[in-house]
């Protein structure tokens, strides 16, 4: 089962690259009056670890199929 999961992840990792999100941050507070900055943030790796991942899910999957 891990091997599956392992192998999966790895495959999504090689399509997606990385991902973003979003912070808010109270920049101004004036009582009835506020002032917000969104700022966004890059998470990003490298499509090889997605690779290795990938390869090391299949070896698990093997070694189970062969116990």
């Amino acid at each position: 089962m891990i091997g599956i999961v392992i192998t999966i992840i790895g495959i999504l990792m090689i399509m997606y690259t990385g991902f973003n999100y979003a912070t808010k941050k109270k920049v101004v507070d004036l009582g009835a009056m506020q002032i917000s900055v969104e700022k966004n943030h890059p998470v990003k790796w490298s499509p090889t670890i997605g690779v290795i991942l990938m390869i090391g899910g299949i070896i698990i999957i093997a070694l189970d199929k062969r116990k």
